[in-house]
């Protein structure tokens, strides 16, 4: 564990219970990013997905690659002829952890609870749904009634995780909705149950026998899920078998030592995971378009896919990913020059100042993308501070207008498979500031992202989103660069990994050791 305090490693070591390679029928991943709460309501993100996908249900779960959606929880749906009524059936036979059954009652509470917390998640219910609008009609339907019709609800109820109501309003405080208790304890249905956890280490999670889905002849009786923040760390741990698995989007140099080890399996998928640079659209200078352009032109994006990433990537345009639909496939991308980097500076009104730049500790990629935009900006006489820090910490600021850095690199990454997922919570006003974290605001987009969010016409939906990402394009309203792919990275005595782009292969509920 090097570059750990000492503390955090005797702690790990007294979290493990024992040092060495996992038995056969554990499963232990080493994460680049810390779990710091269980509340599945308050995050959204993938670098702590594994505790909502793994102790948590929702209506519906996406899964494979193209991402599919499988009935879950709900078992199916009907839409009435206006758009706004949903309606959905649920399985009768779904145990929580304590074992009481789940009704249409507890899918209200937790509905009501997201939209009370105003986080995570619920950023993407409430500009549809208003509190109270969720109805229980029996024990087995639930009623959602929106306030205009959304062409991407049915894709995004996969965000609703059910809680065990009367489990967590016996531990509330003050009305806190329980959150203070669900910060380190679990109320859900999930495939595991929790057994321990320190959120300066991680948690472990025991196999839930009595899941709804039932289980198959193999699987992993118990889970782990461990902060490593070190590359090096992580990756020489998985070569020993001290873990299962890692993070699937390694630096190519990292993956390349992988597939060296005899104890390593690569598994590669194209991803929907798009590496950008989001620019806060509402600070001087940002705010002006000719200095977004400068930054545009300052970034060598083939000096970054091709040499540090030694191709690993595929060149992304805008926002959109290149194999999703809505993807305009006319626009190049902005190039590497200087000179007109230059130029565009020339056209900037008042002083520039120095611009700061958020990393994310452990993501080595963050920190190498803002190093090279660093270097580029120097030599067109603009000064860049970079300052790293943990994605909750990152990830905090961003939604926080006065805290967010200037600029940050990050991966978007997939919780629904539609185009709104990347350039209507990125660049659409509905979602500033939880995540349209750039500020950006434009009239034109935000009509045509409104418009295909209550269209059913598919390829209406497509000409917008194609009309929208170009305006985008043409504001440079951010640095879009790489699309991703990912390299799973698993010891070879694991098997059955099923990888979606929602969720990133951390749903553990189909791995098992192999035979």
């Amino acid at each position: 564990m090097r570059g750990l305090p000492l503390a955090l490693v005797a702690a790990a070591l007294a979290f493990t219970g024992a040092a060495g390679p996992a038995a056969a029928d554990r499963y232990v991943h080493a994460n680049n990013s810390a779990y710091d709460t269980l509340d599945p309501h308050v995050v959204g993100d993938v670098a702590r997905v594994a505790t909502r996908l793994n102790f948590y249900d929702g209506l519906y779960r996406w899964v494979d690659n193209p991402p599919q959606l499988i009935p879950w929880l709900a078992t199916s749906h009907t839409v009435s002829d206006d758009g706004l009524v949903w309606t959905f059936s649920l399985r009768d036979d779904v145990p929580f952890h304590d074992g009481s059954l789940m009704t249409a009652e507890d899918v209200v509470w937790s509905v009501e609870r997201m939209l009370a917390l105003k986080r995570g998640a619920s950023t993407l219910f409430l500009p549809v749904l208003d509190p109270g609008a969720t109805k229980a009609l029996d024990d087995t339907t639930v009623e959602f009634t929106l306030k205009t019709p959304s062409a991407i609800f049915g894709s995004i109820v996969s965000d609703i995780y059910v809680m065990n109501s009367d489990l967590v309003k016996e531990n509330e405080v003050d009305g806190d909705w329980g959150q203070a208790w669900l910060t380190d304890h679990v109320a859900g249905s999930g495939s595991y149950m929790l057994d321990r956890y320190d959120p300066a280490v991680g948690f472990i999670g025991e196999r839930f026998e009595d899941h709804f889905a039932g289980w198959g002849e193999s699987y992993y009786d118990e889970i782990e899920f461990r902060t490593v923040l070190e590359t090096n760390t992580r990756v020489q741990g998985l070569m020993r078998g001290d873990y299962q698995g890692l993070d699937g989007y390694l630096a190519p140099d990292q993956i390349a030592r992988l597939r060296d080890s005899d104890n390593v399996q690569i598994i590669e998928q194209e991803s929907m995971r798009v590496f950008h640079f989001a620019m806060n659209n509402r600070r001087p200078p940002f705010d002006d378009v000719n200095f977004r352009k400068a930054m545009a032109h300052a970034f060598d994006y083939e000096g970054f896919i091709g040499s540090i990433l030694q191709d690993s990537v595929v060149r992304n345009p805008t926002i959109i990913p290149n194999n999703m639909w809505g993807a305009p496939k006319d626009v190049e991308g902005y190039t590497f020059d200087l000179e007109k980097a230059k130029e565009y500076l020339d056209k900037v009104e008042g002083p520039i100042r120095t611009i700061h730049i958020g990393t994310l500790a452990g993501f080595s990629e963050t920190e190498q993308a803002a190093s090279l935009l660093q270097n580029a900006l120097a030599k067109i006489g603009v000064t860049a501070e970079i300052e790293s820090a943990p994605w909750p910490v990152v990830n905090s600021r961003m939604q926080d207008p006065e805290q967010m850095y200037d600029m940050v690199p990050y991966w978007k990454s997939t919780y629904y498979a539609d185009p709104n997922n990347w350039i209507g919570e990125l660049y659409g006003a509905r979602y500033i500031p939880t995540r349209n974290v750039s500020g950006y605001d434009n009239p034109e987009v935000n009509a045509r992202l409104e418009k295909a969010l209550v269209s059913t016409d598919q390829a209406e939906r497509q000409t917008l989103y194609e009309e929208a990402a170009r305006i985008v394009y043409d504001d440079a309203a951010g640095i879009w660069i790489y699309n991703t792919k990912w390299y799973g990275p698993y010891s070879t005595e694991a098997a059955g990994i099923r990888f979606s782009p929602v969720g990133n292969a951390q749903d553990m509920r189909w791995a098992h050791p192999a035979d």
